[in-house]
């Protein structure tokens, strides 16, 4: 498959577009790879940083509905009897079916920020019959956040690892996994140190 750094060098923002669509929608596509290499590009210069964010909101926010509205029209049954090749075994179907009768549309919001969950959402809350105005709501403030994070996220690596990744794609001349493996890097200091300063809380307490 081509790498998501050369689709958007080629197609720009329809590729940010339509791949972030499908994502949502529920095809396996790496919307948040497309996400965080845009906001590389952007750092780059080679896309702007206000049309990515509209297209990349915009897009999130469509391909969500368009998942409501597939649950909305064929309900409970089917989506159960459809939904396993992409969401996994029936329990894990209706473990997030119970998350989202349960918490409404603040499901829809955190669903957002939860991959193999975000795409699940649209369709769960249109066969339970949420209301599309809470869930447009909802599903609208959750992309609002949610792309300028990945995008900043992809300007950050550029802002502060950009001149180590660029050699490095000179020599290794692929993109997409070496913003991926920036991230992860990122991701992972973060997330030990999160758990560092949770642990001597607990000790001082």
């Amino acid at each position: 498959m081509t790498d998501p750094g050369s689709l958007i060098g080629h197609w720009g923002y329809f590729a940010i577009f339509f791949i972030v669509v499908f994502g949502n929608m529920g095809i396996p596509l790496p919307e948040e790879t497309v996400l965080v290499v845009a906001g590389y590009m952007v750092w780059r210069g080679q896309l702007h940083l206000p049309i990515v964010l509209v297209v990349g909101i915009i897009s999130a926010v469509l391909g969500d509905n368009v998942g409501y509205w597939f649950g909305r029209r064929f309900g409970q049954t089917a989506l159960r009897r459809h939904a396993g090749w992409i969401l996994g075994s029936p329990a894990r179907v209706e473990a997030m079916q119970r998350f989202v009768a349960r918490h409404g549309p603040k499901a829809v919001f955190i669903a957002r920020f939860v991959p193999g969950l975000r795409f699940a959402a649209g369709p769960l809350a249109g066969a339970l019959g949420m209301s599309f105005r809470s869930f447009l709501s909802a599903n609208v403030l959750g992309a609002a956040i949610y792309v300028p994070l990945a995008v900043g996220a992809g300007y950050g690596i550029g802002y502060g690892l950009g001149g180590y990744v660029e050699r490095a794609r000179r020599v290794i001349g692929d993109l997409e996994y070496i913003v991926l493996a920036a991230a992860l890097v990122a991701t992972v200091t973060l997330l030990v140190w999160r758990v560092i300063r949770a642990l001597r809380a607990r000790n001082a307490a």
